[in-house]
């Protein structure tokens, strides 16, 4: 983790090793009716099924959170991830440190909190759960998995 906090812009923590996406945002509606988007935020209520059909075209995928007991976002995180996108997820808005870890287990790879957080609490957040009991998207091996090997 030693991209924690640097990032461009807005965003404070990103775990991808390619370039940060700078593209301008469309609606999820937008996104649908345009050919040459390429980044796209959703907002809770949003479907984000709806996108799979333009996933090889999309650089950047913002979720916002616009409060953190909004957990809509974790769904549509989820569901990109299931369907293949492997785009930049991020996750915007009222992030936070609790969050994190949970975000990082559903896909997000980038996080633009509103408010920037404290870099070694968010460091430990993210490695609070060593082991996992669950599947998720970021393709974690389950306590179970590690058992049998």
């Amino acid at each position: 983790m030693d991209n924690l906090g640097t990032s461009p812009d807005e965003v404070q923590f990103r775990f991808r090793d390619d370039e940060p996406a700078d593209h301008g945002t469309v609606t999820v509606d937008a996104c649908c009716d345009q050919t040459n988007a390429t980044a796209v935020r959703i907002e809770p209520g949003d479907d984000a099924r709806v996108l799979i059909p333009f996933l090889d075209r999309l650089a950047l995928v913002e979720v916002n959170f616009p409060s953190f007991g909004d957990g809509r976002g974790y769904s549509a995180a989820r569901i990109l991830r299931e369907a293949g996108y492997t785009g930049e997820l991020r996750a915007v808005g009222d992030v936070l440190v609790d969050q994190l870890s949970h975000m990082r287990r559903c896909g997000f790879d980038a996080f633009a909190p509103d408010k920037p957080l404290d870099e070694e609490d968010a460091r430990r957040a993210f490695e609070t759960w060593e082991n996992v009991y669950q599947s998720a998207a970021d393709g974690r091996k389950t306590i179970q998995e590690l058992r049998h090997e």
